[in-house]
């Protein structure tokens, strides 16, 4: 991979937007990744990168934005103009090379970073990003390719219905819990055997005593 595929962005000169593209690329970048990313800001720049703006609250956020859970709504059909379609262009290159690294591809806290972004949170933006990876990535996560966190964001995020009502893996847990109430529906029959052994025990008795009450009247 070259520079510009590390950071996400096509080849350009605009100094800010390779440190925004650095920035966005370093909040899921830890390790050897890190050093990677470093190394392509100075190819695609000269110079060493400069520190994140958000410093350490840049992280990724365990919770995801309130709109995540919301599909796409309201979307014009109105044309992008030159920077909305630059900022589509940039995501869908971050996702394409998220999908080539088999172990983030199944974080869907980084699925958020990316997709989650001022501006491509935007509907019109996010409905054209949705556009462009559907045929992509919609089949993979029906196939089962990404976890089921990745799987049910990708379909409220993107709007996508079959994604959204896909089953859920059944817990076994819950289903041996319910077996327990079949284990107490065999007591009953237990306390009716009990009255026969009894009458057995008494039976018994009376025979004992007449067999011995002969006995001694002999």
């Amino acid at each position: 991979m070259n520079c510009w595929e590390i950071l996400g962005i096509e080849p350009t000169g605009d100094h800010e937007r390779i440190q925004r593209a650095y920035e966005q690329q370093l909040k899921f970048a830890s390790g050897e990744d890190a050093n990677r990313l470093d190394q392509a800001f100075r190819e695609a720049t000269g110079q060493m990168p400069a520190s994140p703006k958000g410093g350490p609250e840049s992280e990724i956020p365990d919770e995801a934005p309130a709109a995540v859970d919301e599909p796409i709504s309201g979307a014009s059909n109105q044309p992008l103009d030159g920077n909305e379609g630059q900022v589509v262009r940039e995501v869908v290159i971050q996702i394409k090379a998220l999908l080539n690294d088999s172990s983030h591809s199944k974080d869907a806290g980084i699925w958020k970073a990316i997709l989650c972004e001022p501006p491509a949170d935007q509907s019109r933006l996010r409905a054209e990003i949705g556009r462009q990876l559907e045929p992509q990535i919609r089949p993979m996560a029906e196939n089962g390719s990404f976890p089921e966190s990745v799987t049910h964001f990708l379909g409220h995020w993107f709007g996508w219905s079959s994604l959204q009502a896909m089953p859920e893996e059944a817990d076994e847990r819950i289903y041996r819990e319910s077996e327990v109430p079949e284990v107490g529906e065999n007591e009953p029959p237990q306390m009716v055997n009990f009255w026969p052994a009894v009458i057995g025990w008494i039976i018994g008795l009376v025979i004992l005593a007449s067999f011995f009450g002969g006995m001694g009247g002999g």
